[in-house]
């Protein structure tokens, strides 16, 4: 019996079958033990010795490889075909060794891009060792990240309250964000004026000609900046003769793109199927592991973690045939299509993302796939057979002509193209993946023009524009650029991002990145006090002295040494440090945003409450505000919040707004913003009544009857027909809600709280208490069943009171925000069932029924039968820990 290890329990099912019965397929659940997230994992006094952790799932998995391995006689190691996954290797046979389970037994390394029968077996056949320097580069990187993490964060905390953290490569990526955001702020639109004709051949076809010359001078794209010079040249071209001076049609091929990699999957599912990048791995992690096709699992693509750009032969002849098959022997080009890596040194897997078989087109396994699976197994598909079609022939047609009037002349040109010969074109239609636009795209189609021949001017056109400025990064164009500069690698690009928004540092509207108040001001501090290591060149140098450690040139321990030295230093400068030093230097650095210009000119950094304090950035529990130097006589402060018009997102709120006094106090109504978001607030001073606006509702929006509305809550509804008390309607900390003797009912929307009348809150009542009180209500339906978790028990996906969760016997793991519950696997949620029980103490090992007894009412109580509680047994003496491994 052989023992395979892979990473997950999917695969061990499919890849048993193909193997047979002289093979022990078993799943590791991706890593087996990590860096514990606390100080000294990393020792650099101490060689830099790196501490492993093996939490309690880890360690039962790995103690049934142990056993299964002790009396096995060959192992074989099958994890992902990448950086990750020789490192995961590693680990496993690092623990074995120490269980002392190896013995002479043979260790081998296999890895297969896709789960094919095929494949597997091609890997089986050809096995390798460990490959070393692979797993020195993932030391080097996870030794380097722990450090930055875990060094600098701190820093942050202290130095900047309400900072979460910081890392290597998301702080690079963050200042991207955020750069890209200062030029937009930068940003100073121009006037300018595009003037074009319709005119008409003999034949009486119909085109329009762009005006790109005048005065002796070609036109640039702001040479017309006001509409004086505009209606100057209106004026010429409505009253000139036009002939046409030279027809050119120039014919051009168009090659189609290699097949995905990583990054360019993501970009291209970004753009075009609206998927983040964390969507659509999880989607192609499912395609890659199997589905159930006509009773058997297979693998539908490639793995998808990967630089290179290549596909293997087999697959360029599969590929081909395809083409000939499906689109005919012209859309065949003569040879294969050889397409070589942009990417330095890609360390990922090296073969392309393409299906595992081509004549599996995407109508063939429709009906086995979910939407989202669907439309990317199709994209993968046309882009890969489109790689290998042949080229697209266009026929590029320009036309200069003359417009003449009293000596006056003005050039015009149109622009048409016409395919000729659609080639890959038939199966995948390159667009432009990054979200960025494109200018001067002239793609439509001409009638027949003859040179010298005369044009009859139908209309003129003079149109007004402004410049715009730099769009907001997308997630597939950030993911661009951060290739581009060489900073991370794209197997870790979706975690980046995930990151980013779970920090609260970016959000992402519209599927634009926008950076928040706290992530300005966490790049603003890494930039003054930390300028090295957030530069884009320091960062993509590091990432290549990393990849020359994969590939066996540097000695992986001596990055890390060269590293820690300087960071060490500027870890050191920092304890001296003062607040007030931080905030003089953010002051300045983020001057334009925190105290942008008045209106009436006067210094912004003057209070406008009090008249004569300074204001400055300050630092609270939450995090940043802005505060009035003459605290506590002038209590004025200022929240850091995005602009409420989204004109300069980012920017801070305005100063109190007067919004019309009470008519039934004669106080003042004025809008604020706090350190906790918007409010309204009636009268001055301490007994002022304030009230929060509502999630949802937009700052420009509030007017004076929306600001009474709030401040009068809570609202009554009326007496209940059958009590006679009171019912009222709030917004509390849970969200609306109604109330009546003591009874709590949630209600469905914010607005409902100002119009729900007397009979709907009765009725909302009735229902509430129908159900039970608060915990009485039992578990929530299962949103998804995920399958057993490895120590038993069902595994669940489920929505509560606070939002979506995970479920495994008595511990509950929330979602993270943002995140899709039907798209969380079996992996993520293992993850973070073990990450809430190392929170809670709570035990992730269930008890086997101790008899029959015990088991029949462990069956009643998962009927939904309630178990009578079991008498306390007396307290035994705790067992002496053992420390983890």
């Amino acid at each position: 019996m052989n023992v395979v290890v892979v990473e997950s329990p999917a695969k061990a099912k499919t890849i048993n079958k193909y193997l047979g019965s002289g093979y022990k397929v078993l799943a590791s659940f991706g890593h087996v033990r990590d860096l514990p997230a606390k100080d000294g994992s990393v020792q650099p006094d101490q060689d830099f010795e790196m501490i492993w952790e093996v939490d309690s799932a880890s360690a039962k998995r790995m103690k049934d490889i142990a056993d299964a391995v002790k009396s096995s006689d060959a192992l074989f190691l099958a994890t992902d075909p990448d950086r990750e996954g020789e490192a995961i290797s590693w680990h496993v046979l690092d623990l074995l060794k120490k269980k002392k389970v190896i013995g002479d037994k043979p260790v081998k390394r296999v890895v297969f891009n896709a789960i094919t029968k095929k494949a597997v077996l091609d890997a089986m056949a050809e096995p390798r060792d460990i490959d070393v320097p692979l797993v020195d580069a993932y030391l080097a990187r996870r030794a380097l990240d722990y450090l930055v993490g875990f060094n600098l964060s701190p820093v942050l905390w202290r130095k900047l309250p309400g900072a979460r953290s910081a890392g290597r490569v998301q702080s690079v990526a963050l200042r991207l964000v955020c750069d890209r955001e200062s030029e937009i702020e930068r940003f100073i639109s121009e006037e300018y004026w595009n003037l074009s004709a319709v005119l008409k051949t003999p034949r009486g076809d119909e085109f329009e000609a762009r005006l790109v010359s005048a005065d002796g001078k070609r036109l640039q794209k702001l040479s017309v900046s006001d509409a004086e010079t505009a209606n100057r040249l209106k004026a010429l071209l409505d009253g000139a003769n036009y002939v046409v001076e030279s027809v050119e049609a120039k014919p051009v091929k168009r090659n189609p793109s290699a097949p995905f990699t990583t990054s360019t999957l993501q970009q291209a599912a970004s753009s075009r199927l609206g998927f983040s990048a964390s969507r659509t791995m999880q989607v192609a992690q499912k395609l890659y592991e199997g589905i159930d096709i006509g009773g058997e699992t297979v693998g539908l693509i490639t793995y998808m973690r990967t630089d290179g750009v290549q596909m293997a032969p087999e697959a360029i002849d599969a590929a081909r045939a395809s083409i000939g098959s499906q689109f005919g022997a012209r859309y065949l080009p003569e040879k294969p299509r050889i397409y070589s890596t942009k990417a330095k040194n890609a360390q990922e897997a090296h073969e392309a993302i393409r299906p595992t078989d081509f004549e599996r087109s995407p109508d063939k396994v429709r009906r086995y796939l979910d939407g989202d699976q669907l439309r990317l197994y199709e994209l993968i598909w046309k882009r890969g057979i489109a790689s290998q079609m042949a080229s697209a022939e266009i026929e590029r047609t320009t036309a200069e002509i003359l417009a003449g009037k009293d000596g006056e002349q003005a050039g015009l040109r149109a622009v048409g193209s016409v395919i000729r010969f659609d080639g890959f074109i038939a199966a995948y239609t390159d667009q432009r993946d990054d979200s960025e636009p494109a200018e001067d795209e002239e793609d439509g189609r001409l009638p027949e023009i003859i040179a010298r021949e005369t044009l009859a001017k139908q209309k003129v056109n003079a149109s007004q524009h402004f410049t715009e400025p730099p769009p907001r990064y997308s997630e597939a164009s950030l993911i661009k650029k951060m290739e581009e500069l060489g900073i991370g690698r794209p197997s870790t690009y979706a975690a980046t991002l995930a990151t980013l928004q779970d920090r609260d540092y970016v959000t992402i509207d519209k599927r634009k990145l926008t950076p928040q108040a706290k992530g300005r001001l966490v790049t603003a501090f890494l930039e003054s006090f930390f300028t090295k290591y957030v530069e884009y060149d320091f960062t993509a140098e590091l990432e290549e002295k990393l990849d020359r450690i994969s590939a066996g040139e540097l000695e992986w321990k001596s990055v890390l040494r060269d590293f820690w030295k300087d960071f060490f230093g500027q870890i050191e400068d920092t304890k001296e440090l003062r607040v007030t030093n931080v905030l003089d230097s953010l002051n300045e650095v983020l001057a334009p945003l925190v105290f942008p210009a008045r209106e009436d000119g006067s210094d912004p950094r003057i209070c406008q409450v009090c008249g004569n304090g300074q204001l400055s950035l300050k630092l609270g529990k939450y995090g940043a505000f802005v505060g009035c130097s003459n605290y506590p006589e002038c209590n004025f402060t200022r929240q850091l919040s995005n602009d409420p018009n989204g004109e300069a997102e980012g920017a801070l709120a305005n100063e109190p707004r007067e919004l019309g006094k009470d008519p039934a106090t004669g106080e003042d109504i004025t809008l604020r913003s706090g350190r906790f978001g918007p409010y309204v607030q009636r009268g001055e001073g301490k007994e002022a009544k304030r009230g929060s606006l509502p999630k949802g509702w937009q700052v420009d929006d509030i007017d004076l009857e929306k600001a009474l509305s709030l401040i009068n809550l809570p609202r009554e509804v009326g007496a209940h027909p059958e009590t006679a008390k009171m019912i009222s309607a709030g917004i509390g900390r849970y969200g609306p809600f109604i109330l009546h003797d003591g009874t709590y009912a949630n209600l469905e929307s914010v607005e409902d709280v100002f119009t729900i009348g007397l009979n709907r809150a009765v009725t909302v009542l009735a229902e509430k208490l129908a159900k039970g009180p608060g915990r009485g209500r039992g578990t929530p339906a299962a949103l998804k069943e995920l399958g057993e978790h490895p120590d038993g028990g069902p595994v669940t996906v489920r929505d509560g009171r606070y939002g979506p969760y995970v479920n495994w016997a008595k511990i509950n793991a929330t979602i993270p925000q943002g995140k899709d519950p039907q798209s969380v696997t079996m992996e993520e949620a293992l993850a973070l069932i073990t990450e809430r029980a190392a929170k809670t103490g709570a035990k992730t090992k269930k008890k086997a029924p101790a008899n029959k007894k015990t088991a029949t009412k462990a069956a009643k109580a998962e009927d939904g039968a309630e178990a009578k509680p079991k008498k306390a047994a007396a307290k035994k003496k705790p067992a002496a820990k053992t420390k983890k491994s």
